[in-house]
């Protein structure tokens, strides 16, 4: 491996989302960096707001950013608040690129989502799909909001010159995650009905879908230790997919989580509810190439995932650790 073409020793870094999935990864990760993390808490920032931003980044004056913040969900919270998903991202991400021109950023690295290709994109999707077909209508909204992003930071660098860099992070998961059945993603949602399962000694778990859509899945750690190569390796108009390569089926899925929680009971597919996308893996062969692997395995993932689930989600969830 290479050395660092951007050394973050030193350096004033902005974790822009801070307390989300991604951010509070990004935020353990850069631990060992030996830099100065800055956070904007929401309560001080409103990062819909233009003025809020410049004023903030003005006087905090980071040379690096992560942009980890946005509004995320699963297909039912993109489904049914779909102005929310694009309106609120599309102010997001324009307020902190423009902001980290003014205030002469360094270096900025912009994370997307492998949401952004088109449905029926051939697999592995390879960065060159981009816009080349239709988006899949479930979260078409956050996609397109997302796109906007990586199409802002190659204009930025096209136009002013700032070294403005987009990364495309897998479906992740891990500690932080949002839990909720309702507005989560697969992991999490599908670990908190294993869960209540097996609290309730059901013997049966529900799983939106068919089960058959495949999906790649990495751990936010992970995810982290690959955001954190990038900013320091990879400087280019041209994105990288952030990902293992590797594909589980959204059945296979749920019985590794049910085993890893402790459910016995039987699996029963809910045919009535929307599938997805019905295969989600990235060539992740720019990033091999680039001399980054993700360390961890899926199993080992999801038993830490598991264990901070317990430990962190109030007093029903510790009553099965």
């Amino acid at each position: 491996m290479s050395a660092p073409c951007f050394a973050l020793h030193g350096k004033r870094v902005w974790v822009a989302g801070h307390r989300g999935l991604v951010g509070s990864a990004l935020v353990r990760r850069l631990e060992a960096e030996d830099c100065e993390v800055l956070t904007a808490p929401r309560d001080r920032v409103d990062l819909r707001s233009p003025d809020q931003v410049t004023r903030w980044m003005a006087i905090a004056r980071p040379q690096a950013v992560f942009v980890a913040a946005a509004r995320v969900g699963g297909i039912h919270a993109n489904d049914t608040r779909p102005a929310e998903f694009l309106y609120d991202n599309l102010l997001i991400e324009a307020n902190i690129v423009e902001a980290a021109r003014h205030a002469e950023v360094e270096k900025l690295l912009f994370l997307g989502s492998s949401c952004i290709y088109p449905r029926d994109a051939p697999q592995p999707l390879k960065e060159e799909a981009l816009l080349t077909g239709p988006l899949e209508p479930t979260n078409q909204w956050y996609a397109i909001a997302k796109i906007a992003g990586i199409k802002l930071a190659q204009a930025y660098r096209r136009q002013y010159g700032c070294d403005f860099n987009a990364a495309m992070p897998t479906n992740l998961y891990g500690p932080g995650d949002n839990f909720d059945l309702l507005q989560s993603h697969v992991v999490p949602a599908l670990m908190a009905k294993a869960h209540r399962a097996r609290i309730e000694r059901s013997p049966v778990m529900t799983v939106w879908g068919t089960g058959t859509p495949l999906r790649e899945l990495l751990y936010v750690d992970d995810a982290a230790d690959g955001l954190v190569f990038l900013m320091q390796h990879h400087s280019g108009e041209d994105f990288v997919n952030l990902g293992t390569g590797v594909e589980i089926s959204i059945a296979e899925l749920a019985a590794t989580i049910c085993r890893v929680v402790g459910f016995a009971g039987r699996l029963e597919f809910d045919r009535t509810k929307p599938d997805g996308t019905p295969r989600k893996v990235m060539d992740v062969f720019r990033l091999h190439s680039m001399g980054w692997t993700a360390p961890t395995g899926f199993e080992e993932g999801l038993e830490r995932t598991y264990r901070w689930y317990v430990d962190n989600l109030g007093s029903q969830a510790r009553a099965a650790g």
